[in-house]
């Protein structure tokens, strides 16, 4: 009977929440605080009560089963309401914290977080950051399974369960003391040693698809693997060659120049993009932080930036 449904409490929807983002239920009990029987049973108990299984047992890691990947978005949806009402609670007792999750790829949380934490702590002293660095795919992996309220990350990146909010465009530079002037074509770099960030950072693809880079793990006897800008630019201070790195990444040193292709007229540049869930309990906080960036940084699109693919 449809009645039954809303027998559902929410004790048992964050079971089935975490199970499916653990896959394994002696993960999924431990973050539940509950012994796995019991965490077995309760998730039991809901199936019987929808009448069709939720996950496939019999798989390792154990998968959800048709049904319940219909479920499963439905199940979040109604968790984040519950949250709302918290929310709402505690707001009227003036008792309420706000913790934002935020996941972010290194090469734009090596600048962002210092640029903008004062101006969040000042203006939201209420609001406590819990931030994680993740490379683009582990990032997009970790929102769609409802890890963090937002990511931040190069677009472009389209998806029909994320908001996707634009928050500026930033020129791609190059770092090459030995090169002459301000500018520097590709082609002048073509001889040059590039040294590069480990596959999955997206700055690396971007700098291997504008610079014509023969991207090899053994060339030049490097393979770095790694976030860190620093240590790409100690290595051009010590070594010679180039890196790339991103406008707003900032360091005392004259070595930082423009990439002009001459044959399209452009610039390499990439759009730094937020993602966020459609619908969230914290959706005021999470507007409130992406204004607060936008307002940092010159949201201005110019024309003659070239936006790099980061896949």
């Amino acid at each position: 009977m449809i009645e039954n449904y809303y027998n559902i409490t929410p004790q048992q929807i964050n079971y089935i929440i975490e199970l499916n983002n653990e896959r394994n239920f002696q993960r999924a009990s431990e973050k539940c605080f509950v012994t796995q029987p019991t965490l077995s049973m309760q998730i039991k108990k809901v199936e019987e009560l929808l009448g069709f299984s939720i996950f496939e047992r019999s798989k390792n890691p154990i998968e959800l089963t048709k049904e319940g990947e219909d479920l499963i978005q439905i199940l979040k949806d109604i968790q984040t309401e519950y949250s709302r009402i918290t929310t709402l609670a505690q707001k009227i007792s003036g008792n309420h914290i706000e913790s934002l999750r935020i996941a972010i790829i290194p090469t734009i949380s090596t600048y962002l977080i210092t640029d903008v934490f004062e101006t969040i702590r000042k203006t939201n002293p209420q609001l406590q950051l819990y931030i994680e660095e993740l490379k683009s795919e582990d990032l997009i992996v970790a929102m769609d399974e409802g890890l963090f309220d937002v990511g931040i990350m190069a677009g472009p990146q389209i998806s029909r369960r994320m908001r996707t909010i634009h928050l500026f465009q930033e020129e791609i530079l190059i770092y090459y003391p030995e090169g002459n002037g301000d500018t520097i074509s590709p082609k002048e770099i073509d001889s040059v040693q590039p040294w590069l960030l480990s596959k999955g950072n997206c700055l690396r693809t971007q700098m291997v698809n504008f610079c014509g880079i023969n991207d090899k793990n053994d060339t030049h006897q490097w393979n770095y693997i790694g976030g860190n800008l620093d240590i790409l630019i100690k290595m051009v201070d010590l070594n010679g060659g180039y890196t790339l790195i991103p406008e707003n990444y900032t360091f005392q040193s004259t070595g930082k120049k423009h990439l002009y292709d001459r044959d399209t007229k452009e610039y390499p540049a990439r759009q730094v993009i937020a993602l966020t869930p459609i619908k969230s309990s914290k959706k005021e906080s999470i507007d409130t932080l992406i204004s607060i960036i936008q307002s940092h940084y010159n949201t201005k699109k110019r024309d003659d930036f070239r936006i790099l693919d980061w896949k």
